[in-house]
């Protein structure tokens, strides 16, 4: 009897696990764009665009390599709107009821497929450096799960920048080597881009109609939808960005939006770049004398390190993870995160980029939309919506731990040792968002103070009691204990006022 073979959109690698556990010959492969998946937060149109695009080719591919692929197309008068529905309709279209399906990325697609009438067998993605298993493993019994910790150990595992047992060049980590700000007159390559071709298009056309109010701008669309583009893209990383990578991954410019990074993050998510593939490649370059070892390494640590310890947090946490409040924040998202008038032009320039580009590097949104986020006590639930929706490499098993843990600290501590907050001043050193402000980033109080400056001031003081004993904090309240008592009093009443007129609706 025929067997059904999901493959979602962010799958799209033909060694995928459901792919090697089916049979060519008799199966038939199921591929579906529906209402659920693309409007279960108001997604960016970029990446609608993008996942669409990318899994028309996927299925064409399929085809040509001898796979029976029912395709559904979102317009199509069948649609289910769902995968569920859709599974469903195929099976009964063809007398099925198996389904080989490839574990999905986030717990709400996890828990729908397990109601499903049908005898599902859901596979490992095993797509990844770290297994579940390797992860739960190495984090039983830990009293603090820290990725660095993770990170070397990944190091041994799979040998990479590894000189022995000991890591290349006796450091673990060149972080401290990769802060330096950018100026204006480096010389920074531009992305190489894909002008939309035959299939791309008429998915541009689609989104237009279907998508067009969502927040962020469509076109100009020149993302790779296929293996091949993607495979050139980070040929083209190599080449030209990754030897000065590492200096300035920190970096922030108002007239450059790319600096020297990779790009390739929404690839590796949605399966056509494998991430081991990369790091050897990366690696590669380092060995062959063509790029430094603290931009390899800092290259390499995002994907080996970060990206696979974020999912170990989120499948090892549960599906109450991505809506935990451990500082119990409720303030509304405001609408300058969706692209209202704000004076603040950090805020102002991350947020026009994100909604032109679906992009925005770590440190935009770590330190500026994040960090804005949480000493202003927004909701983080909001928090994570909003980076889910806007942001073209968003999937939930590594958006949810970065913004929920990384960035907003509402996990407790699992992810980070201490919250990720600064003043104004870090902003200042990494940037030249500053001196085009409406606000000074060098004063402390008055009506043009940074309000960094005393949102970070008032979030420490609210959480005093939970921060105050951490060692990496306590500097900073004996600062604050050093101030002049009336200044201290007038930092938390102006930083009040201005969360106060943001709750209002007021232009901040």
């Amino acid at each position: 009897m025929v067997r059904l073979v999901l493959v979602l959109g962010d799958q799209l690698t033909p060694s995928v696990a459901a792919l090697k556990a089916a049979d060519k010959a008799r199966d038939r492969v199921v591929m579906a764009e529906v209402a659920d998946e693309a409007g279960y937060v108001p997604h960016h149109p970029k990446k609608i665009a993008l996942i669409f695009a990318a899994m028309r080719k996927f299925a064409e591919a399929l085809r040509a390599d001898g796979w029976t692929v029912d395709y559904t197309r979102l317009d199509d008068m069948d649609n289910a709107g769902s995968i569920p529905g859709e599974l469903l309709r195929r099976a009964d279209q063809h007398g099925a009821s198996e389904v080989i399906a490839t574990r999905p990325g986030e717990w709400r697609l996890i828990e729908a497929l397990d109601d499903v009438p049908l005898d599902l067998t859901l596979l490992e993605d095993d797509r990844f450096i770290a297994s579940h298993k390797t992860f739960d493993d190495w984090a039983e019994g830990r009293k603090a799960l820290r990725m660095e910790y993770f990170y070397r150990e990944m190091r041994r595992k799979t040998g990479l920048l590894m000189d022995g047992d000991q890591p290349e060049g006796g450091q673990w980590n060149y972080d401290h080597e990769n802060r330096k700000p950018a100026s204006d007159d480096l010389f920074a390559p531009k992305p190489l881009w894909f002008a939309p071709d035959d299939t791309v298009q008429p998915v541009l056309d689609l989104v237009s109609e279907r998508f067009g109010e969502n927040f962020g701008t469509l076109e100009p669309f020149g993302f790779a939808t296929d293996a091949e583009q993607a495979g050139k893209v980070l040929d083209h990383f190599v080449k030209h960005s990754l030897p000065s990578f590492g200096d300035y991954q920190d970096a922030m410019l108002a007239g450059n939006r790319f600096l020297y990074h990779a790009l390739i993050s929404a690839y590796l998510n949605i399966g056509l770049l494998d991430p081991l593939e990369v790091c050897k490649r990366v690696e590669q370059a380092y060995r062959d004398g063509h790029a430094p070892l603290n931009a390899v390494e800092g290259f390499i640590r995002q994907i080996l390190g970060w990206r696979e310890f974020m999912r170990g947090i989120y499948f090892r946490e549960g599906p109450d993870y991505p809506r935990r409040n451990q500082l119990n924040h409720q303030r509304k998202l405001p609408p300058l995160y969706w692209g209202a008038q704000t004076r603040m032009n950090c805020l102002h320039l991350a947020v026009a980029q994100t909604r032109d580009e679906a992009y925005a590097h770590h440190i935009q949104r770590l330190m500026i939309t994040g960090n804005f986020a949480l000493i202003a006590g927004i909701n983080p639930a909001e928090v994570h919506d909003w980076y889910l929706s806007v942001y073209l490499d968003a999937f939930e098993w590594v958006e949810a731990p970065n913004t929920v843990g990384m960035s907003q600290f509402a996990d407790g501590g699992i992810v980070g040792s201490k919250p990720y907050v600064s003043s104004g001043n870090y902003i200042d050193r990494m940037s030249d968002y500053c001196g085009d402000c409406h606000y000074s980033v060098k004063a402390k109080t008055g009506d043009k103070a940074c309000p960094f400056n005393l949102l970070y001031w008032a979030f420490l003081i609210r959480h005093r009691e939970r921060f105050e004993g951490n060692p990496r904090m306590a500097q900073m309240y004996r600062t604050w204990e050093r101030m002049d008592e009336d200044h201290r009093a007038t930092v938390l009443n102006e930083a009040e006022a201005f969360l106060d007129r943001m709750s209002r609706g007021e232009t901040v």
